[in-house]
């Protein structure tokens, strides 16, 4: 029998080798981040130039956003290529792919954990309909952010008559896996983390590769693990186990029971707390659009403001889902967005995103970066950095009522909001909706085509999508029509029917009081 192989972080450290595929598992807030080993190869690197040219590749934001994570390799001459699906957690990366220190790729979250899946089976890439016109298609970039990203890692192809994308295989040299604990046999746990996210994929791909799964863990346990229905993934996938008694659950936070799905629902729980001005504004009208009995998505930013919104005026949430695998949790938003409180289920990321892929999500909130005329969302490249997708493309393609959330403008927008009144007190100095997105997220071309439900909710206005493209939908009691929203848009917008009739004048969304 197998039995486990523990080494120090060091140690394992000491084994990548220059030039080598190594995929890094978790999300960021420290989501079964296995930052501890990731640390043990920044020091070597630091203290000897080695190991250097990695290619690192990571399906989610990975560490606290400024030292850890994908911070670990945020050094020159260490990394040569990054595939990611969220960079907004290491600005020093940002900073490489800006600088064409690096090779710089992003794709969506649910593509590059489904990928692994893939490689891990021996089959010949992913071939899929994610990310079909968006910056994922070589049509629009094909993932490539900077001038030294030259690689096609995606390529359009025809089966059965259908245009599908291909995204293609790689070998994966070291995968950074973790658990709660492990025991002899080197089978690990994950009982008491918040997700079980892409660990059994990203270790597959490495194992099956010819590649090294190292885990690292809080404890060592002294018998198997009972059940074995416990065990997330099994010790002969995993080659070292590196004990780190100070882990985590989350970023800087001990483990609480609540977070991993060991407490039941307690019958009464504080209520959580409202969004507040311009979030309020826009989260109140996006809420409005929960039916009893669907399956939802609820987004980072905005979007996460909703459940206390919908809980606050008795509207029924729905199924709750969220891209790393928990299922009606309590959302905690910001930098632990992906853990939940007191889950009812929690399923292994990849299996998350084969259930978005398939359409489960009956509707979806996100939020949104820019708007053009043709109902194309950029989310994924504001500004100078590269931003990242997550789980967003995943989510909204397939989904079968999409609601955006986000500022009719940006960078000093200032609104007041009383008496069921809205009022621009002063404007943003950023447009939000221009005149073509510069990074196709969500494509509206194909969700016209494939008929999709699909709203843009402002603080002042509220736009669906049509066969033609965007229309003005409605408008908030206290906004001038003119002055308010059309005077402000880079290019003429057909009005619903109902404003259509109001000329010049306002008409609410509804009583925002």
């Amino acid at each position: 029998m197998k039995q486990a192989m523990w080494a120090d972080a060091a140690a394992m450290a000491h084994e990548v080798f220059d030039g080598a595929v190594v995929v890094l598992s978790g999300s960021g807030g420290g989501l079964q981040e296995a930052d501890h080993i990731a640390e043990a190869i920044e020091q070597r690197f630091l203290a000897t130039g080695h190991p250097r040219d990695l290619t690192l590749v990571h399906g989610l934001g990975i560490g606290d956003g400024t030292t850890t994570g994908i911070s670990r390799f945020a050094h020159q001459g260490m990394v040569k290529r990054v595939i990611g699906g969220h960079w907004t957690w290491s600005r020093r990366m940002q900073q490489l792919a800006r600088e064409n220190e690096i090779d710089a790729y992003t794709l969506s979250a649910g593509a590059i954990q489904t990928l692994l899946r893939e490689i891990g089976a021996g089959r010949h890439g992913l071939v899929t309909h994610i990310g079909l016109h968006t910056f994922a298609d070589p049509r629009h970039g094909g993932g490539r952010c900077n001038a030294r990203a030259t690689e096609e890692l995606v390529e359009v192809i025809q089966l059965g008559g259908k245009e599908l994308l291909w995204y293609k295989p790689f070998k994966v040299d070291f995968a950074l896996v973790r658990g709660t604990a492990a025991d002899p046999q080197g089978n690990l746990t994950s009982r008491d983390e918040p997700a079980d996210m892409d660990v059994f994929a990203a270790a597959m791909a490495a194992h099956n590769s010819g590649g090294k799964v190292f885990a690292q863990v809080r404890d060592a346990l002294p018998d198997a693990i009972t059940p074995a229905r416990a065990v997330s993934l099994p010790g002969v996938f995993v080659d070292s186990i590196c004990r780190f008694a100070a882990q985590t659950q989350t970023t800087g936070a001990a483990y609480d029971l609540s977070i991993s799905g060991a407490l039941a629902v307690p019958p009464v729980r504080a209520a959580s707390a409202m969004p507040e001005g311009l979030r309020y504004l826009i989260a109140h009208r996006a809420a409005q659009e929960l039916r009893p009995g669907l399956c939802v998505n609820f987004g980072f930013g905005v979007p996460d403001g909703i459940p206390a919104i919908a809980q606050h005026e008795g509207l029924e949430i729905g199924w709750t889902t969220i891209e790393q695998g928990p299922h009606n949790g309590e959302l905690l938003g910001e930098h632990l967005f992906g853990a939940t409180r007191y889950p009812s289920a929690i399923v292994k990321s990849t299996e998350q995103f084969d259930f978005f892929s398939g359409g489960g999500i009956d509707i979806a909130f996100l939020g949104m970066g820019e708007l053009d005329a043709e109902g194309n969302v950029n989310v994924s490249w504001l500004g100078e950095n590269i931003v990242d997708p997550g789980g967003f493309v995943d989510i909204t393609q397939k989904a079968k009522k999409v609601v955006f959330c986000g500022a009719f403008e940006a960078k000093g927008l200032e609104v007041a909001h009383t008496g069921g009144q809205v009022r621009i007190v002063q404007p943003g100095s950023v447009p939000k909706i221009v005149r073509e997105v510069r990074h196709i997220t969500f494509s509206g071309k194909r969700a016209r085509a494939d008929g999709q439900d699909v709203l843009y909710v402002t603080e002042r206005a509220v736009f669906e999508l049509t066969s033609e493209g965007l229309r003005l939908r409605e408008i908030a009691l206290g906004i001038d029509l003119e002055r308010g929203v059309l005077s402000r848009l880079p290019f003429a917008v057909p009005l619903s029917p109902a404003l259509a009739q109001l000329a010049n004048g306002p008409r609410a969304m509804q009583d925002l009081r």
